[in-house]
């Protein structure tokens, strides 16, 4: 593996979080540890569910920052079809990173190109069956890969085997591009298989049920590190 990997990240996905009070439930989670925020948009369209728009977004950037004042990265994952216009406007309500599906978008290079116009880091997510095909046109443009190790649409499903081979390739691709592009994996991930997952190049974790579904995030969080480390 690449010694030169940029350092791990955790990443919670709110969808798992208590909606009644995310705010609370974002400052909490980032008092526990976590680096980024994950934001995930289901359209009940491209995926069979609806979440969050822009402007819990934009309500939540305010809350999305340490205790000493500083901001946490706002990772938006678009699960939704078109992609531009609902990406524009997340870009506008203050997220950092914006990731979506290839096969969500009728024109994958104008997408990566509206998002990053926008100075908002642009990435691609790859669904456990689909093919990373798309890397040769469009790795010199991007800041993310995101693996889904679930099939899209629902928190609480368990890591799909398969996409660790997907994980090394993506590596691969990474490392050939020369480029800092961080790699991400979602779906299924915990404390006791995050380690297998580091080792097949992932460097950034996104956790749902896994830390909101338990009474100590701290804990959770805790715990992942040691068996990163």
């Amino acid at each position: 593996m690449n010694s030169t990997r940029p350092t791990f990240r955790i990443a919670p996905s709110i969808l798992s979080a208590d909606f009644a009070r995310l705010g609370e439930e974002v400052k909490n989670v980032i008092d526990a540890g976590a680096d980024w925020i994950h934001f995930d948009v289901m359209d009940n369209h491209y995926v069979p569910n609806l979440t969050f728009g822009p402007m819990i977004c934009q309500a939540l950037k305010p809350h999305a920052k340490t205790a000493a004042g500083l901001a946490v990265p706002i990772d938006v994952h678009l699960m939704i079809s078109p992609v531009d216009a609902l990406a524009a406007s997340f870009a506008d309500a203050g997220a950092d990173l914006i990731s979506f599906h290839p096969d969500a978008s009728a024109h994958v290079h104008r997408s990566v190109q509206a998002i990053k116009s926008k100075g908002v880091k642009a990435g691609l997510v790859f669904n456990p069956a689909e093919s990373l095909d798309v890397l040769e046109w469009t790795i010199d443009e991007i800041d993310l890969i995101l693996i889904m190790s679930v099939n899209p649409g629902f928190g609480g499903q368990s890591f799909i085997d398969s996409a660790l081979r997907k994980v090394e390739l993506a590596r691969k691709w990474i490392e050939r591009s020369g480029k800092d592009i961080r790699l991400e994996v979602d779906g299924g991930i915990k404390p006791d298989n995050i380690r297998q997952v580091a080792d097949a190049g992932a460097d950034t974790f996104v956790a749902g049920s896994a830390i909101f579904g338990k009474p100590d995030y701290k804990a959770v969080i805790d715990q992942m590190r040691v068996a990163l480390a």
